[in-house]
Formats: structure tokens, sequence, C-alpha cells
């Protein structure tokens, strides 16, 4: 983003009840020299495979025209000219809610189906004002077509009717969860926790909607959230520098950074520990046969292990998983703190590291710039964090 802006995109996802895909879909892009992010909830029709294959198309499509067309509003129509219909019950086989915010705050709405979205202003939402579009061709569909400005510290919550009709049925609920409760929960959220997540919310949300339905979901649940604000900042340094007169810039890097810091690699850590004069102390605490066990340091975050816990950072990152409700360990916790900033910035050192020249330890070992490369990749396609690369 532009530095003083960053837009934290997030979703979370529950499948209905006995089905192994959820037929709703969520897909997020960034577009980096438009500073814009792009993000696009489906619902297919039904449940399932087949819901999940005709909301991904839906989403596929929205995505790439939001992408093509200034005119947002045409692309929405270009959308529903190309969506098929069910033959039966004459409806789309899909709704969609796009989401087109860039980093000046800049937002466009399509809405079709879905309930309607919600923009909070700390834990205050705001109202919207909407202009139907009836297209030509399908005058039965009605696209609610909508622009603001977002302002710093403002989200946008949108999900699927899984959430609102949560419950449907229930003592209490014998209409659903409906719109009004669904948005006065997040306002409880918000309050309780100001700068809360986009993921942490959307989870939140989410798992409210599954209690509602004694938690087996009746529908598929999901919730995507927005979140425009300051960049939290994480700096990883890793490796010592190429020459040993740069030692000194590294640890005033450490130093001076403002925002989280975390140190892979004991020869790195002593580097830092020598020259800021902290102690270096190794955490016991929580051991793991797979990953070097973590230490501490005044002023640092984190202090792990180099190569193998970024390794198993990056495997981590490629599948989607921060290991909820598994053991915990130092990869574990540098994943939580990447997906938990916005902006990650690497200094990679290139001296030789002599203990990865044993021809017995994996060639990976030897590959610190590609392990980062991978993350740092893995941070901006997948994530939609923003990455800084620099080699020492």
């Amino acid at each position: 983003m532009n530095g003083e802006s960053f837009i934290d995109v997030d979703f979370c996802q529950q499948a209905k009840s006995g089905q192994m895909i959820s037929g709703d879909v969520f897909l997020s892009r960034k577009i980096k020299e438009e500073g814009r992010v792009i993000s696009v909830l489906s619902d297919g029709l039904g449940s399932g495979v087949k819901a999940s294959v005709l909301a991904n198309l839906t989403a596929t499509m929205a995505l790439r025209y939001t992408a093509a067309f200034v005119d947002v509003r045409e692309s929405a129509r270009t959308i529903m000219d190309t969506l098929p219909i069910c033959e039966k019950r004459k409806i789309s086989y899909s709704t969609f809610t796009i989401v087109d915010l860039d980093e000046d705050g800049k937002t466009r709405v399509i809405e079709h189906g879905n309930p309607p979205l919600v923009l909070l202003r700390g834990n205050c939402p705001l109202p919207l004002e909407r202009v139907s579009i009836t297209l030509e061709k399908w005058k039965d569909r009605v696209i609610r077509y909508s622009e603001f400005d977002t302002q710093l510290g403002d989200r946008i919550v949108y999900f699927s009717d899984g959430v609102s009709q949560s419950g449907l049925g229930r003592d209490g609920l014998p209409l659903g969860w409906g719109q009004e409760r669904a948005v006065e929960f997040l306002s409880r959220q918000i309050s309780g926790e100001n700068e809360i997540s986009s993921r942490e919310l959307s989870r939140k949300l989410v798992a409210e909607a599954l209690v509602n339905d004694n938690r087996l979901a009746k529908d598929d649940i999901t919730c995507g959230v927005v979140y425009y604000r300051h960049p939290r900042r994480l700096l990883v340094i890793t490796g010592p520098p190429f020459c040993k007169e740069r030692d000194g810039e590294l640890a005033e890097l450490v130093r001076t950074f403002r925002g989280r810091k975390v140190i892979c690699g004991g020869t790195t850590a002593c580097i830092v520990s020598r020259l800021l004069q902290r102690t270096v102390r190794m955490s016991l605490d929580r051991l793991d046969p797979e990953i070097p066990p973590a230490s501490e340091m005044d002023g640092v975050d984190l202090v792990t292990e180099g190569t193998v816990t970024l390794a198993k950072v990056a495997e981590i990152l490629e599948h989607g998983s921060t290991g909820d409700g598994t053991r915990k360990n130092p990869a574990r916790d540098l994943v939580a703190l990447m997906l938990g900033s916005d902006i990650v910035e690497f200094r990679v050192g290139t001296r030789i590291n002599e203990a990865h020249q044993d021809p017995n330890v994996p060639v990976e070992l030897d590959l610190r710039r590609n392990i980062v490369r991978r993350i740092a990749s893995l941070l901006e396609t997948k994530y939609l964090k923003e990455s800084k690369l620099q080699f020492m």
C-alpha cells in the first residue's frame, strides 16, 4: 500500500453440516501497481461440490471484470449476463458481493443476493446510499451499487445468508439471527477489542452463527472483513551480513525499528546481543522434536533458530494452516506474527554459514535466500500482505 494505510482482508468459513466442501467462495486479489484490493464473496445455489463450482465461477469472473473495468457497474452487468440460471427455479446460480477498495479509501461495492454489507466506523454501523440497477435483460434481478470514502479505522463486513439465517426455527430465533443482531454482535466485539483483526472478527462472527445452529451448520456460513487502517510492521532478520563491517548496521536496525521484531538464527542473535549488550536466554517452556527451541532477548518479540524454522514457516504458509488446535512451536509463533502484521520486512544476511556445508544436511538448508523469497511471495500472493526483501 502507500505506507500510511493498509487494507487488511480476511475471512472465515464453515461448510454446511454433512458437506466436505463449502458452497460459499471468498476470493481476494491485490493489484499492487494500482494500490487496490478486490474481494468477492459468492454463495452458490444449494450446497456441496456443485454449489462450490458455481460460486467459484462467479467469484473468479467478478474478480477479473472488476479489475478490468473502470466502471464497476458495467462489470456487474457483464457478470450477470454471463451467469447461468437454474432451469427449474429460474434464479441465478449464485449471489455475489464485490468490494473494490484502494489505498486512498475510495470504495466501490456491488451486491446481488447476499445480506447487505455493513460499514462500521468504530463500533457504529453507518448508513450507505445504494443505487439499484435493474438489467435490461434480467428485469427480475436487482444489483445494488454503492460508492463511498472509507476512513482509517473503518471496517467493511459482509457475509452469506448462513450467518443471518443461522438458528432459523429455534426458540427465540423463529426467523433466524437476522441482520440487525449480527451487526450488534460485531459492534460488541469491536467495543471489547478496538483493534481486532479482520481474521479474528470474521472467526468470531462465524463461531457465533454456528452456536445459533447448535454447532451443526444448516447452511454454508462465510464472513469476510476488510479493515482499513494504519499498517502493522514486522521486521525479520536472518543470517549475518556478508561483510562483518555491516554487523553494526544490523544491530542498529533492531534497536530503532518501529514495530515488532524477530531474529532467526543463532549467529544473527549473537551479533545483535553483543553489539546491543542484550542477553540471549534459551526458552525451554515448549519443546518440539521437529523445531529447535526459541530464545528470548529484551526488545525482540521472538528469537528462533534459522533455516530449519524458516523452512517450516514456508511449509505452514504454503498449506494455509497456522496449526490451530495443535502443539505450539517457534515456527507457528512466527507464522502468527506474520499473519498479524501488514508489512513484513526481511533483512537477509548472505555470509556463508559453515554449519550448513555438511552434505548430509538437507539441501534446502543451504538456500536461506530462496526460503525467504518463498515466504515473502506467499505472504504477498496468498495472504495479501506487503513484503520487503533486502539482502545484506
